[in-house]
């Protein structure tokens, strides 16, 4: 906080920052909020949910590496094609009035994505494409989903689920970038967060109801748990200090045990469900906006 508090006061009595300093304050970065955050203090992130690099070069978003949703489908491949019977998420009628809710929500969306091109129920895209542009315009990147909006359009007329699939990605990252490039990179997080959860929901329902071993080590991912019950820890208090975000933070962090399995602690059918229940507890904590 120090350098932050330097250059506030500098600026503010008109005394003109040093070379150095200024590039610690860059190298270390002020959020929306004025709270510092640095690349090096985040948690690592699992290196199969990385877009390819010329995708983030592409989109100039290679120095924030959240999870890409797309990724996480990716890595539940083993399990496609994902059922959606009986586990369609009702898509509220009211928008959320917190950034961080409209985050989750889209990450809730973009997943939702995933599933109805994977179940290759294309008729709801349609459906989709206007609530991502709904809630792309209520977190300030309007014109950036709406590019992609009409480009899921356009592919779900033409029944081209490869191109759907790339226009989802891009979605998540194109918005990434409008969030990095405000420094609210908090909502970032929390947008693949929601991603994240709905896949593992869908995903732990689908090996609980048909279990065997080597479906249920698909879901075994102990470092992704991992992962973002350390991002949860590094959000702006105003966000990780929600009741439902430290609920959330304590289940993921009890979760990650319930996924390491060796010769002593092997995997079992009761313990996907156990898995399917957390995940089931986490969607409706991540789901409840600030003002419920």
């Amino acid at each position: 906080m120090k350098i932050f508090r330097l250059s506030a006061l500098c600026m503010f009595f008109g005394i003109p920052l040093t070379s150095a300093q200024q590039e610690n304050i860059e190298d270390i970065g002020v959020d929306e909020s004025g709270v510092e955050f640095s690349p090096d203090s985040m948690p690592a992130t699992p290196e199969d949910l990385l877009d390819d690099e010329h995708v983030r070069e592409e989109l100039a978003v290679n120095d924030f590496t959240a999870p890409s949703i797309s990724k996480v489908f990716d890595s539940l491949q083993a399990l496609a094609p994902l059922p959606t019977d009986g586990i369609e998420r009702k898509i509220p009628e009211r928008m959320p009035l917190d950034r961080a809710d409209l985050a989750i929500e889209i990450g809730f969306l973009i997943a939702d994505g995933f599933l109805i091109v994977q179940a290759g129920d294309l008729t709801k895209v349609e459906n989709l494409a206007k609530e991502l542009s709904r809630y792309g315009k209520a977190l300030g990147a309007g014109d950036r989903v709406s590019r992609h909006v009409a480009a899921l359009l356009e592919n779900a007329r033409k029944n081209d689920s490869a191109q759907l699939k790339l226009e989802l990605s891009a979605t998540q990252k194109d918005v990434e970038s409008e969030l990095v490039a405000l420094r609210d990179t908090d909502l970032a997080h929390l947008i693949s967060l929601g991603g994240w959860l709905r896949a593992l929901h869908v995903a732990a329902g689908a090996v609980d109801a048909e279990y065997s071993r080597a479906r249920a080590k698909e879901i075994m991912r102990e470092d992704i748990a991992d992962y973002y019950t350390e991002i949860l820890g590094t959000l702006h208090p105003r966000i990780c200090e929600r009741p439902n975000f430290v609920e959330m933070r304590e289940i993921l962090s009890g979760l990650r045990n319930d996924m390491i399995y060796d010769k002593e602690n092997p995997i079992t059918a009761e313990r996907v469900k156990q898995i399917h229940a957390k995940s089931t507890t986490l969607l409706g904590l991540a789901a409840k906006r600030v003002d419920q």
